[in-house]
């Protein structure tokens, strides 16, 4: 097959926020510990801290990190987290059946930030807990001694603000599973009181407002239409979570999912501007999508009142790979809405890495997260694909091509691109209106002949990214992008 997309350097959606690959931390199964901090394993530092997930983590490139949840959060009290060890009271988590020990909290994560080259997004509790929690948290996160919590904060050995720039209302409070879910009416007060005592300690913060927990939830942007209204003026970005899943087994109707994540963020633009209208605001409010990821297979949630017991455990295969890429892809060509997003989650729950005491897996949705974290940057160039369709079951006929590409001031390009065909190679063409490709810095391609292939104790480079390569033909770049494939696309234009 052949296909072309044209790009126009004068046509893009703004510069892409990088923490759009941002990551997600809960106190769930074995996320933190045995994956996170693991005090004792020879793999760990004098932290408790695994070096390799530090080491893993750092080459994502996260730039921010949401924590400690999630369902957690919401019976959560982050007190219980600081101080001596020994002094920290084990509790029962309603959410995941599980106990926590506390023996990891709010100052270990921020150590385990500035390891892993990555920065706090700190979510509060507005579940069972109140205004008055939250705003002791920020003092205790972001104020300077001299009053009791940033004294206490210097107690426990950070005399030094942690100075957490974002931190999240509450989590998906339209949800009858969370603790303490209450009415959009109710959560909006809730959200309302807690950011105004929280902005008022610190205006340097910017805050999220929960949304909807999914599209398939009956109040679907009507949550989010009656908090933005009641917080319009408190809030920078509104919450939206999204897990995909193939439950039916058709690959070609699950590699279309990219139609589906586009729809999502085209309602929340809408949304957005018809608040912004209705207000008659000079204001911008922006998506946070700060949970996302493949999830179906493992959907065990109870831990049977045991500690760190083994939830969630998804083995990723290249299918899953795929539709990782296509929801960065996503988030790359909407760079006017998207401001934030969070892979969830980074270690052992739905995650890109496995842990065992003797070392580290890293999964299939690693690799497209890598390559696109290290080589986006600049502005989202608008991709015009001209391709061939595929029949994906419902889901009617849907470009074989997903794309998105990134430009910066330098003519440094990347293009981004997912073959959703499962039998044939597509021959693409990349072609400037304003300017040619002069050079190609390199391709790089994940794929594989069976969707289903994953990556093991046993076999773990079974489905890892192989170097491409990509021709120079009359100021256009061509490169070949295999069936079942993601390829990373960098080279240098120069305009007309």
């Amino acid at each position: 097959m052949k296909a072309t997309v044209h790009f126009d350097t004068l046509y893009n959606a703004g510069e892409v926020d990088k923490r759009i690959f941002g990551g997600f931390a809960e106190h769930l199964g074995r996320c933190i510990y045995e994956g996170m901090y693991d005090p004792g394993n020879p793999l760990s530092d004098s932290n408790g801290f695994r070096i390799d997930v530090l080491d893993a983590i750092k080459k994502l490139r996260m730039p921010i990190m949401r924590y400690p949840g999630g369902n957690f959060v919401s019976s959560y009290d982050w007190k219980d987290g600081i101080g001596p060890r020994e002094n920290r009271p084990a509790h029962p988590d309603f959410a995941w059946k599980s106990i926590e020990p506390n023996t990891f909290g709010t100052d270990e994560f921020m150590k385990w930030c500035e390891l892993a080259n990555t920065t706090p997004m700190m979510a509060i509790n507005l579940g069972t807990k109140g205004a008055e929690e939250a705003a002791a948290l920020l003092e205790y996160c972001n104020m300077p001694t001299g009053t009791y919590w940033a004294d206490r904060r210097a107690e426990n050995g950070h005399p030094q603000p942690y100075g957490v720039k974002v931190w999240c209302l509450g989590n998906e409070m339209d949800g009858p599973w969370q603790a303490g879910h209450v009415p959009a009416e109710e959560y909006a007060r809730r959200a309302d009181q807690a950011g105004k005592i929280m902005r008022g300690l610190d205006d340097t913060i910017e805050l999220v407002a929960c949304g909807s927990s999914g599209r398939g939830m009956a109040t679907y942007l009507d949550y989010d239409r009656i908090t933005l209204e009641y917080c319009w003026d408190l809030v920078s970005y509104v919450s939206a979570h999204r897990y995909s899943s193939n439950h039916r087994g058709d690959t070609a109707w699950f590699l279309a999912e990219g139609v589906e994540i586009d729809r999502v963020i085209e309602d929340y633009a809408g949304l957005f501007a018809y608040v912004r209208g209705l207000k008659k605001s000079d204001k911008q409010v922006y998506l946070s999508f700060d949970e996302w990821n493949v999830w179906y297979k493992n959907m065990e949630m109870d831990g049977k009142w045991t500690q760190a017991p083994h939830l969630l455990e998804e083995v990723y295969n290249l299918e899953d790979a795929l539709v990782v890429a296509q929801y960065l892809n996503a988030f790359i060509r909407r760079a006017d809405v998207v401001k934030v997003a969070c892979f969830a989650q980074v270690v052992n729950v739905i995650a890109l890495l496995l842990t065992r005491q003797d070392g580290i897996l890293a999964q299939t949705t690693y690799y497209p997260v890598q390559l696109m974290a290290e080589h986006t940057n600049g502005k989202s160039l608008t991709p015009v694909v001209k391709c061939p369709t595929y029949a994906a079951g419902e889901r009617s006929e849907i470009p074989v091509l997903d794309v998105s590409a990134t430009l910066t001031e330098e003519g440094e390009l990347a293009v981004f691109v997912v073959n959703r065909s499962q039998t044939e190679s597509v021959s693409l063409e990349i072609a400037f209106q304003d300017a040619v490709v002069e050079s190609v810095i390199g391709v790089e391609t994940l794929s594989g002949s069976d969707p289903k292939a994953v990556n093991s104790w046993e076999n773990p480079h079974n489905v890892i990214p192989a170097q491409g390569s990509a021709a120079l033909t009359n100021g256009n770049a061509i490169l070949e992008i295999p069936a079942l494939g993601f390829t990373a696309f960098r080279g240098k234009i120069s305009r007309k």
